[in-house]
């Protein structure tokens, strides 16, 4: 965190409750608690952070993040203007970037049948212009990323959209995954992590990116008559994550696997054990196998288009029960939502999702108590995800003595965190994901549905620790391409970003 002497906070911050409606004071106004609200709640103070925030009061600085359209962040908005394909649709993407560069490889593979891929330390391969432009449209998302991160005014809603990014997450490596990616953040995600979460729950269930990479356009019923529907190219030599409890299946060869015919389970059990009820929440195999069915005939539409589509030959159309819900027969497209319902308002729901924001923003293990507020909330306000979050980042807990300092940053939050605090002109923020990728964190390619975990257990370790003191240094002498650093005595007092205490928040 940034301070001028960058000296260990004070853990003294106190919350008291009143004494008869039990309720919550407002936050202290300590410093101290100003500070670990400005680290959990961004990605890290600025220079001037504290003393803006207490002219303002803790209490209306947190209300202004949880209502981000009230906060100017035009600023953020010109830094972005220059991604060009930052705001495309995934047809646009096939189009003029991957469609025009797989034919090109395809050409090329057709020219030298025997020719064989470029091995990683082996010559490099001139790399041309079709797949150079290819390559842009990640680049431009990761850098998206991280000037959000840096810049934006709406810091609450980028933390957010981090979280719930890795809670739905997809994995850009998975063949025509990145052709969604971009469309995938920008319309499943970025506009529900304030909303409600059976929203966003939909949304993400019926877009392309997700439907592709836990393949349920592969999920048809076995009666169909046909295949239909788009038919993405499968990933040549995909592992797929196996269920709990199983080993992963391995690729049995470099060639593209055929898509087996029928019910597909890989999404409905992902979109119970880890988007809804939780591990623990109380479904079985036959659950599984029943929302599988609902699913059947979802697929992503032919790629002249974009989106996803119902294709009713496909559907199995026969009753089925989920959680002890019967689905009448012949509800078609309609079965999807009520498998939705099921699960969005669910008490195992409300309480995984508590609980993993708890461990977001209050400690890697919280307390039984907020999660349980938490959990009742979203019970209450039907999936309210604005209500659920103040309840945890306005609670005891979020303010107690033992959650200061009780979390360690991801590589993420360390590299974004640095660069706020030194005050840093990120000018190109292509090298600072080439960094991330270097501390195990590529931006979007996490390949496991978990997603990237924020827990210290996963990011603690002797090598971890050697690449962010490495990462220091180099912010530290303006050796990062793309980034520079203004040598002020603040910034290279907050240059000590090496630190134990600066690897927590």
């Amino acid at each position: 965190m940034w301070t001028r002497s960058f000296a260990v906070l004070s853990l003294l911050a106190v919350v008291a409750v009143h004494p008869e409606a039990g309720a919550p004071l407002p936050p202290p106004a300590t410093d101290e608690a100003i500070t670990h609200a400005l680290n959990r709640l961004t990605f890290g103070p600025q220079p001037g952070d504290l003393q803006r925030v207490k002219a303002l009061g803790l209490q209306n600085w947190i209300d202004l993040q949880l209502s981000p359209s009230r906060l100017d962040d035009g600023a953020l908005g010109a830094k972005l203007a220059r991604l060009e394909t930052l705001t495309l649709d995934s047809q646009a993407i096939q189009r003029d970037y991957s469609g025009p560069a797989m034919m090109e490889r395809r050409e090329r593979r057709r020219a030298n049948p025997d020719s064989e891929p470029a091995m990683a330390g082996g010559p490099r391969r001139e790399v041309s212009d079709t797949q150079r432009k290819d390559r842009q449209v990640i680049a431009d998302i990761e850098e998206a990323k991280l000037l959000r991160a840096v810049y934006s005014e709406r810091q609450l809603q980028e933390v957010l959209v981090d979280f719930w990014f890795n809670h739905f997450n997809v994995f850009a490596g998975k063949g025509a995954t990145r052709n969604y990616l971009g469309e995938y953040e920008r319309e499943a995600i970025r506009p529900y992590v304030l909303g409600n979460f059976r929203d966003m729950l939909e949304a993400t269930a019926k877009s392309p990116a997700m439907l592709f990479y836990l393949d349920n356009w592969q999920n048809v019923s076995a009666d169909s008559p046909s295949p239909g529907g788009a038919q993405p190219r499968p990933l040549r030599g995909a592992q797929r994550r196996a269920p709990r409890g199983r080993a992963a299946a391995e690729p049995t060869s470099g060639k593209a696997a055929s898509p087996k015919r029928g019910i597909n389970e890989n999404y409905a059990r992902e979109l119970m054990e880890l988007h809804t009820l939780g591990v623990d929440g109380g479904y079985t195999q036959d659950d599984i196998v029943n929302v599988a069915r609902a699913f059947t005939g979802w697929t992503i539409k032919p790629r002249e288009a974009s989106g996803a589509m119902f294709v009713t030959r496909l559907h199995d159309d026969k009753s089925k029960t989920v959680l002890g819900h019967a689905i009448k027969a012949g509800g078609g497209e309609n079965d999807v939502e009520q498998v939705l319902n099921i699960l969005a308002s669910h008490p195992s729901t409300a309480r995984h999702i508590a609980a993993k924001l708890a461990a977001r923003f209050v400690s890697d293990t919280p307390p039984t108590a907020v999660i349980d507020r938490a959990a009742a909330r979203f019970i209450t306000t039907k999936g309210d995800l604005r209500e659920v979050v103040r309840k945890i980042i306005t609670s005891p807990e979020f303010f107690a003595t033992d959650a200061y300092r009780a979390k360690v940053k991801t590589p993420l939050d360390f590299v974004t965190s640095a660069l706020r605090a030194t005050a840093a002109d990120v000018r190109s923020a292509l090298p600072l994901a080439r960094e991330l990728r270097d501390m195990g964190m590529p931006l979007y390619f996490c390949q496991p549905p978990t997603g990237y975990d924020d827990t210290a257990a996963t990011w603690v370790s002797a090598g971890a620790l050697v690449s962010r003191m490495n990462f220091a240094v180099a912010l530290g002498k303006n050796q990062l391409r793309g980034v520079r650093v203004p040598l002020s005595e603040e910034a290279a007092v907050a240059l000590k970003i090496g630190s134990p205490e600066f690897q927590r928040q």
